[in-house]
C-alpha cells in the first residue's frame, strides 16, 4: 500500500467539476492495482464517483483491499479472459482501459500479445455489445520510439522498437479504428514517460543519483519528455468529459522536454548532491544488454540489464501538446523541477531511497 497520498489535495479543487458533468456515471478501471490505474481509481473514489475494477486473482491483495474500503467494486479476471472483461463491463457507462504488460523480459512474447492487444479487443468488444458511453484507452508514446525530427505530435508515425511497444501499437490500432468507425465511443491517451509518487520504475534513477551511483550512458543529450502521474490522471477524466475527445489521440506530456544530463541534475539537486562525473559510452552496454537478455529470457529470469533499457539513454522523446491543451484544456501542473522535488520528497519520506 502506498504510505502517502498527499497530491491528492493539489487536485480536488481541480475535479471539482467533473464531478457534476459526470455525476452518476458507473465507471470500470482495468489495472486498477498498477502504478497508473491505481492512482485513476484513488482519485475517481474520492471524487465520489461508483467505480469498479478488473484484477486478477493474484493481483496485490493489499492494494485491492485498500481500494475496496475507498468503495471499489471488485470483479476478478483478466483482459485477456473475454467472459470475465464482459461481466465487469456490463452495465457501465465508461471504461478507464489501463490494464497492459509493461517491459518484462521474462514473459514470451505471446503474453504480452494476449494482454495488450487481444485484451484490448476485448473491451472493446464488451462496450460494444453493451453500450457503453466512453472508453478512454490509455496508450504509450512508445508506439513512436525514437522521434527523428522532434518535436513529435499525434500524427508522427508508428515506430514501435520492441515487443511492449509493438503490442501497445497494436492495440492502439484496434482502439482507433474501432472509435473512428463510431462503433465505440472513445477517445486515445498517449502519455510521455511517467512518473510520481508511488512509481517503482523510476526510483533506480533516483537512488542512484542520490547515491551517486548513477553514470549517464552516453552523451546525455538525449530528449526525454515526462508526464506526473497526477496530470495524466486529470487528463484520463478531461477525455471521459468532453464531447470534443470523442474520436480524437492526445499526446500527454508535461511543459516541456528535458535532456538526460537536466533530469540527472534535477534529482541531484533534490537529493543534495552532486551528479555523478561519469560518462559511459552506449554501443557497448547494448551489445552487453542484447547478450545478457538472450541468455535471461530462455530461463525466465528478468536480465540485470538488457538493451531496451538502454534506449532511455540513446533515443529521443519529445513531443508537441497543443492538441490536447486547445481541444481537452489540460495543462501540467508544476514545471518540471518542482515534479522532480515532489517526486524525491515522497521517495524519501517512503523511506524507499535506502
Amino acid at each position: 500500500m502506498f504510505p502517502l497520498w498527499t497530491e491528492y489535495r493539489l487536485f480536488t479543487c481541480r475535479a471539482v467539476n467533473f464531478v457534476g458533468k459526470l455525476s452518476g456515471k458507473k465507471m470500470l478501471v482495468t489495472g486498477a492495482t498498477g502504478f497508473v490505474g491505481g492512482h485513476l481509481t484513488r482519485r475517481l473514489l474520492r471524487d465520489g464517483f461508483d467505480v469498479s475494477i478488473l484484477v486478477r486473482s493474484t493481483s496485490d491483495r493489499n492494494i485491492v483491499e485498500e481500494l475496496e474500503r475507498l468503495g471499489a467494486k471488485v470483479y476478478y479476471g483478466d483482459v485477456a479472459d473475454r467472459e470475465s472483461v464482459f461481466k465487469a463491463i456490463e452495465g457501465k457507462d465508461i471504461v478507464f482501459h489501463i490494464a497492459a504488460l509493461f517491459r518484462q523480459a521474462k514473459f514470451p512474447d505471446e503474453v504480452y500479445w494476449d494482454v495488450n492487444v487481444r485484451g484490448t479487443e476485448n473491451v472493446l468488444d464488451a462496450a460494444e455489445e453493451f453500450g457503453c458511453e466512453r472508453v478512454v484507452h490509455c496508450s504509450t508514446i512508445g508506439v513512436h520510439s525514437h522521434i527523428v525530427d522532434p518535436p513529435a505530435d499525434e500524427n508522427e508515425d508508428y515506430r514501435p522498437g520492441d515487443i511492449y511497444q509493438v503490442t501497445k501499437c497494436e492495440g492502439e490500432k484496434l482502439a482507433k479504428a474501432r472509435f473512428e468507425s463510431g462503433r465505440v465511443k472513445g477517445t486515445i491517451i498517449r502519455p510521455a514517460m511517467i512518473w510520481g509518487d508511488g512509481d517503482r520504475r523510476l526510483l533506480k534513477l533516483f537512488r542512484g543519483v542520490a547515491k551517486r551511483r548513477f553514470p549517464i550512458i552516453g552523451d546525455g543529450k538525449t530528449l526525454t519528455h515526462w508526464i506526473y502521474v497526477h496530470d495524466l490522471v486529470q487528463s484520463f477524466i478531461l477525455a471521459a468529459e468532453k464531447d470534443a475527445a470523442v474520436g480524437q489521440t492526445y499526446i500527454i506530456a508535461g511543459k516541456q522536454p528535458q535532456t538526460i544530463e537536466e533530469v540527472v541534475d534535477a534529482v541531484a539537486e533534490a537529493a543534495g548532491v552532486k551528479p555523478l562525473p561519469i560518462k559511459i559510452p552506449a554501443a557497448p552496454v547494448q551489445a552487453l544488454g542484447s547478450v545478457v537478455e538472450c541468455v535471461c529470457k530462455p530461463l525466465g529470469i528478468e536480465p540485470p540489464i538488457y538493451r531496451r533499457r538502454v534506449d532511455f539513454f540513446t533515443k529521443d522523446r519529445c513531443f508537441d501538446t497543443s492538441k490536447a491543451e486547445s481541444e481537452l484544456g489540460f495543462q501540467a501542473a508544476n514545471d518540471f523541477r518542482t515534479e522532480v522535488k515532489k517526486i524525491y520528497q515522497w521517495y524519501n519520506q517512503a523511506g524507499w531511497l535506502n
